[in-house]
Protein backbone atom coordinates (compact mmCIF):
# COMPACT_ATOMS: atom_id res chain seq x y z
CA UNK A 1 0.00 0.00 0.00
CA UNK A 2 1.31 3.59 -0.75
CA UNK A 3 2.01 5.91 2.14
CA UNK A 4 0.65 8.72 2.46
CA UNK A 5 0.24 10.77 5.25
CA UNK A 6 -2.75 13.53 6.46
CA UNK A 7 -2.35 16.24 8.90
CA UNK A 8 -5.58 15.84 11.06
CA UNK A 9 -5.87 19.99 12.16
CA UNK A 10 -5.52 20.88 15.64
CA UNK A 11 -6.87 24.09 15.60
CA UNK A 12 -5.19 26.72 17.11
CA UNK A 13 -8.06 28.36 19.45
CA UNK A 14 -10.65 25.94 21.32
CA UNK A 15 -13.65 26.44 18.46
CA UNK A 16 -13.00 26.26 14.75
CA UNK A 17 -15.28 28.59 12.88
CA UNK A 18 -15.50 25.99 9.75
CA UNK A 19 -14.24 22.60 8.76
CA UNK A 20 -14.40 21.35 5.24
CA UNK A 21 -15.83 17.78 5.66
CA UNK A 22 -15.69 14.74 2.25
CA UNK A 23 -17.62 11.50 2.03
CA UNK A 24 -15.70 9.86 -0.70
CA UNK A 25 -17.97 6.82 -2.03
CA UNK A 26 -16.68 3.60 -3.59
CA UNK A 27 -18.42 0.32 -4.46
CA UNK A 28 -16.48 -2.30 -2.19
CA UNK A 29 -17.29 -5.90 -2.10
CA UNK A 30 -20.58 -5.10 -3.76
CA UNK A 31 -21.50 -2.87 -1.31
CA UNK A 32 -20.70 1.01 -0.82
CA UNK A 33 -18.36 2.21 1.23
CA UNK A 34 -17.07 5.58 2.69
CA UNK A 35 -13.66 5.77 3.63
CA UNK A 36 -12.34 6.96 6.98
CA UNK A 37 -10.18 8.12 8.84
CA UNK A 38 -8.56 6.37 12.05
CA UNK A 39 -9.03 8.86 15.07
CA UNK A 40 -6.75 9.77 17.57
CA UNK A 41 -7.10 6.73 20.67
CA UNK A 42 -7.36 9.47 22.70
CA UNK A 43 -10.62 10.96 21.13
CA UNK A 44 -14.03 10.26 22.43
CA UNK A 45 -14.77 8.83 18.82
CA UNK A 46 -12.47 6.11 17.38
CA UNK A 47 -13.32 7.17 13.17
CA UNK A 48 -13.94 10.46 11.19
CA UNK A 49 -14.58 11.58 7.89
CA UNK A 50 -11.31 13.11 6.15
CA UNK A 51 -12.20 17.03 6.83
CA UNK A 52 -9.65 20.14 7.24
CA UNK A 53 -9.93 23.82 7.71
CA UNK A 54 -9.59 25.99 5.09
CA UNK A 55 -6.45 28.03 4.43
CA UNK A 56 -6.86 31.63 3.81
CA UNK A 57 -8.37 32.79 0.74
CA UNK A 58 -9.22 29.00 0.03
CA UNK A 59 -12.53 28.39 -1.69
CA UNK A 60 -14.14 25.28 0.15
CA UNK A 61 -14.22 23.03 -3.42
CA UNK A 62 -10.59 23.72 -3.05
CA UNK A 63 -10.59 22.98 0.16
CA UNK A 64 -12.41 19.48 -0.34
CA UNK A 65 -9.85 18.80 -3.41
CA UNK A 66 -6.76 19.13 -1.24
CA UNK A 67 -8.31 16.76 1.57
CA UNK A 68 -9.58 13.94 -1.13
CA UNK A 69 -5.97 13.77 -2.61
CA UNK A 70 -4.20 13.52 0.85
CA UNK A 71 -6.49 10.65 1.65
CA UNK A 72 -6.14 9.10 -1.83
CA UNK A 73 -3.42 10.18 -3.40
CA UNK A 74 -5.21 11.55 -6.66
CA UNK A 75 -8.19 13.46 -7.04
CA UNK A 76 -12.13 11.98 -6.52
CA UNK A 77 -14.11 10.60 -9.78
CA UNK A 78 -16.23 13.32 -8.96
CA UNK A 79 -16.63 16.00 -5.77
CA UNK A 80 -19.59 18.40 -5.32
CA UNK A 81 -20.95 20.05 -2.62
CA UNK A 82 -24.05 18.70 -0.66
CA UNK A 83 -24.47 21.50 1.75
CA UNK A 84 -23.45 23.11 4.79
CA UNK A 85 -24.23 21.69 8.61
CA UNK A 86 -24.19 24.18 11.57
CA UNK A 87 -26.06 22.43 14.16
CA UNK A 88 -25.17 21.60 17.92
CA UNK A 89 -24.23 17.87 16.84
CA UNK A 90 -20.50 17.38 17.66
CA UNK A 91 -17.77 17.58 15.11
CA UNK A 92 -13.97 16.17 15.55
CA UNK A 93 -12.47 19.38 15.38
CA UNK A 94 -15.74 21.49 17.38
CA UNK A 95 -16.29 22.84 14.14
CA UNK A 96 -19.18 25.35 14.71
CA UNK A 97 -20.24 25.07 10.56
CA UNK A 98 -19.34 21.98 8.36
CA UNK A 99 -19.32 22.38 4.59
CA UNK A 100 -19.92 18.76 3.01
CA UNK A 101 -18.97 17.61 0.16
CA UNK A 102 -19.55 14.20 -1.51
CA UNK A 103 -16.77 12.60 -3.90
CA UNK A 104 -16.99 9.29 -6.13
CA UNK A 105 -13.91 6.84 -6.22
CA UNK A 106 -13.70 4.29 -8.64
CA UNK A 107 -12.64 0.58 -7.45
CA UNK A 108 -9.06 -0.03 -8.20
CA UNK A 109 -5.50 0.91 -7.08
CA UNK A 110 -6.31 4.24 -7.19
CA UNK A 111 -8.56 4.10 -4.66
CA UNK A 112 -5.98 2.34 -2.15
CA UNK A 113 -6.25 5.10 0.69
CA UNK A 114 -3.55 6.19 2.69
CA UNK A 115 -2.46 3.99 6.24
CA UNK A 116 -5.07 4.80 9.08
CA UNK A 117 -7.84 4.87 6.54
CA UNK A 118 -10.05 2.22 5.61
CA UNK A 119 -13.48 1.87 3.20
CA UNK A 120 -16.27 1.09 5.47
CA UNK A 121 -19.78 -0.51 4.24
CA UNK A 122 -22.15 2.60 4.74
CA UNK A 123 -24.47 0.68 6.58
CA UNK A 124 -22.41 -0.71 9.25
CA UNK A 125 -20.87 2.39 10.10
CA UNK A 126 -18.90 1.89 13.14
CA UNK A 127 -18.62 5.17 16.21
CA UNK A 128 -18.61 8.39 14.58
CA UNK A 129 -19.45 11.99 15.91
CA UNK A 130 -22.56 12.69 14.95
CA UNK A 131 -22.00 15.33 12.20
CA UNK A 132 -19.50 13.16 10.47
CA UNK A 133 -22.27 10.19 10.68
CA UNK A 134 -24.95 12.62 9.51
CA UNK A 135 -23.03 14.20 6.62
CA UNK A 136 -22.04 10.29 5.61
CA UNK A 137 -25.86 9.42 5.65
CA UNK A 138 -26.46 12.96 3.85
CA UNK A 139 -24.02 12.11 1.01
CA UNK A 140 -25.49 8.54 0.13
CA UNK A 141 -29.06 10.48 0.60
CA UNK A 142 -27.59 13.37 -2.29
CA UNK A 143 -26.17 10.40 -4.59
CA UNK A 144 -29.04 8.86 -4.55
CA UNK A 145 -31.65 11.12 -5.12
CA UNK A 146 -29.77 12.41 -8.22
CA UNK A 147 -28.91 9.57 -9.91
CA UNK A 148 -31.36 9.98 -12.20
CA UNK A 149 -30.43 12.85 -13.33
CA UNK A 150 -27.22 12.89 -13.37
CA UNK A 151 -24.46 10.31 -14.90
CA UNK A 152 -22.74 9.49 -11.50
CA UNK A 153 -22.72 6.04 -12.32
CA UNK A 154 -20.35 6.18 -14.91
CA UNK A 155 -17.92 7.92 -12.57
CA UNK A 156 -17.52 4.67 -11.03
CA UNK A 157 -16.43 2.57 -14.14
CA UNK A 158 -13.54 2.38 -16.65
CA UNK A 159 -13.83 3.76 -20.03
CA UNK A 160 -15.33 1.06 -21.29
CA UNK A 161 -17.78 -1.70 -19.19
CA UNK A 162 -20.11 -4.52 -19.61
CA UNK A 163 -24.06 -3.54 -19.08
CA UNK A 164 -23.84 -6.09 -16.17
CA UNK A 165 -21.01 -3.92 -14.23
CA UNK A 166 -23.04 -0.53 -15.18
CA UNK A 167 -26.32 -2.01 -13.45
CA UNK A 168 -24.37 -3.40 -10.64
CA UNK A 169 -23.07 -0.05 -10.06
CA UNK A 170 -26.58 1.83 -10.16
CA UNK A 171 -27.82 -1.23 -7.93
CA UNK A 172 -25.16 0.00 -5.25
CA UNK A 173 -25.71 3.84 -5.51
CA UNK A 174 -29.72 3.37 -5.77
CA UNK A 175 -29.67 0.43 -2.64
CA UNK A 176 -32.30 -1.74 -4.50
CA UNK A 177 -32.43 -4.25 -7.16
CA UNK A 178 -33.28 -3.97 -10.90
CA UNK A 179 -34.88 -5.86 -12.95
CA UNK A 180 -32.43 -6.53 -16.02
CA UNK A 181 -34.44 -6.03 -19.05
CA UNK A 182 -36.20 -2.67 -17.79
CA UNK A 183 -32.87 -1.44 -16.76
CA UNK A 184 -31.64 -1.84 -20.06
CA UNK A 185 -34.65 -0.52 -21.73
CA UNK A 186 -34.44 2.99 -19.64
CA UNK A 187 -30.80 2.66 -20.75
CA UNK A 188 -31.47 2.67 -24.07
CA UNK A 189 -34.15 5.54 -24.16
CA UNK A 190 -31.69 7.75 -21.94
CA UNK A 191 -29.20 7.43 -24.82
CA UNK A 192 -26.52 7.02 -22.46
CA UNK A 193 -23.77 4.06 -23.70
CA UNK A 194 -23.21 2.92 -27.33
CA UNK A 195 -20.98 -0.78 -28.05
CA UNK A 196 -17.73 -0.59 -29.09
CA UNK A 197 -16.40 -3.51 -30.73
CA UNK A 198 -14.47 -4.72 -27.91
CA UNK A 199 -15.98 -7.96 -26.05
CA UNK A 200 -15.18 -9.93 -22.55
CA UNK A 201 -15.38 -13.19 -21.14
CA UNK A 202 -17.75 -13.44 -18.12
CA UNK A 203 -17.53 -16.72 -16.16
CA UNK A 204 -18.34 -19.46 -18.48
CA UNK A 205 -20.90 -17.75 -20.53
CA UNK A 206 -20.86 -16.19 -23.63
CA UNK A 207 -18.55 -13.15 -24.04
CA UNK A 208 -19.88 -9.90 -23.20
CA UNK A 209 -19.79 -6.83 -25.60
CA UNK A 210 -18.17 -3.70 -23.74
CA UNK A 211 -19.93 -0.03 -24.08
CA UNK A 212 -18.73 3.31 -23.34
CA UNK A 213 -20.47 6.34 -21.89
CA UNK A 214 -21.95 8.27 -24.77
CA UNK A 215 -20.63 11.19 -25.74
CA UNK A 216 -23.06 14.34 -24.89
CA UNK A 217 -23.64 15.11 -28.66
CA UNK A 218 -25.83 11.84 -29.16
CA UNK A 219 -27.98 12.58 -26.06
CA UNK A 220 -29.69 15.63 -26.99
CA UNK A 221 -31.03 16.85 -23.52
CA UNK A 222 -31.46 13.41 -22.17
CA UNK A 223 -28.83 13.47 -18.84
CA UNK A 224 -29.78 10.32 -16.67
CA UNK A 225 -31.77 7.10 -16.53
CA UNK A 226 -34.93 7.28 -15.98
CA UNK A 227 -36.26 4.61 -13.32
CA UNK A 228 -39.68 5.59 -13.05
CA UNK A 229 -39.59 3.42 -16.30
CA UNK A 230 -38.05 0.35 -14.60
CA UNK A 231 -40.41 -1.97 -13.12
Amino acid sequence: MRERSLIVPRPAVRTLTAAVDVALLTPRDRTLAVLLLRADPRARDRWMLPWDAPRRDEPPDETASRVARSVLGSQAAALEQIGAFGDARRHPGDAQLSIAFVGLVPHGPASEPIDGAAWVDIDQLPLLAPRHRMIAEAAVDVVRRRIDQSPLAFRLLPPAFTLSELQSIYELLLGRSLHKASFRRALQAAFLVEPTDEWRREGRGRPAQLYRYAPRRRRGSRRGVRFDLID
